[in-house]
Order: structure tokens, then sequence, then C-alpha cells
């Protein structure tokens, strides 16, 4: 014969409540990406994994763990902005147009910096 645990109904509705409120809790790279203005990074494919966010207007070097693994990217930005890449004697520029996306963004592995202008780099 099963003996089952007796768990107060109070208890329990408890406890559904607290795991909904985890389970709808927006991530904080989910935040980040819906601040108006920025274009944000993230290491993983389908906005997964470590985020980093620009906000135009300059230049800005992006940060070591996200140098050259770009998986994926969301814009929010109302203005055109330029992933740079920069080589030995040249740099390379991508576009990403306003509230443009990529999931699976093979450019990233590429990705040095990002700008409002395109630095007077060639299209890559």
């Amino acid at each position: 014969m099963f003996r089952g645990f007796a768990v107060p109904a109070a208890a329990l509705a408890g406890t559904v409540l607290a795991a909904s409120a985890l389970l709808a809790a927006p991530s904080a790279t989910a935040s980040e990406a819906r601040r108006a203005g920025d274009v944000c990074f993230w290491t993983a494919a389908g906005q997964h994994g470590s985020s980093w966010c620009y906000t135009p207007p300059g230049y800005t070097d992006v940060p070591e763990f996200l140098h050259d693994r770009a998986a994926s990217f969301r814009s929010t930005a109302d203005t055109a902005v330029y992933a740079i890449d920069w080589g030995r004697d040249t740099c390379h520029y991508r576009l990403i147009r306003a509230r443009d996306l990529a999931d699976n963004w093979p450019w990233g592995a590429r990705l040095d910096g990002v700008a409002d202008t395109t630095m007077g780099c060639e299209v890559g």
C-alpha cells in the first residue's frame, strides 16, 4: 500500500507561486536587450550566454570575453551601427541596421569594436 506524504494545500500553493514567479522573471541578458537604443551582443547563438551592450554614439572596443566571440546580436537602436574588425594594415566593418538581429552571426567571430561610423574601414 502506498502512503503519500501529506502537504498542506496552503504550503503547496505558496511553492507553486514562488516557482512560477522565478520562471516568469526576465534574465539580466533579456532585460539588457530591451533598453531602447542599445545593440547587444551574446557569446552564444540565439541571444544566450554572456552579453554586453553598446549604446551609440562613438566607438567602443568590445570586452575581452566577447572579442572575436560574438555569436548573436539584437539592436533596439533607431540608427545603424557598425561592427568593426581591426586587421594588421586595415580594418573592416559590417553594417548592423536599426532594429536588426541575428541569432546565428558568423561575422561575430571577427568583432573587435562597435561604432556609429565606419571608422574609415572597408566593407567586410
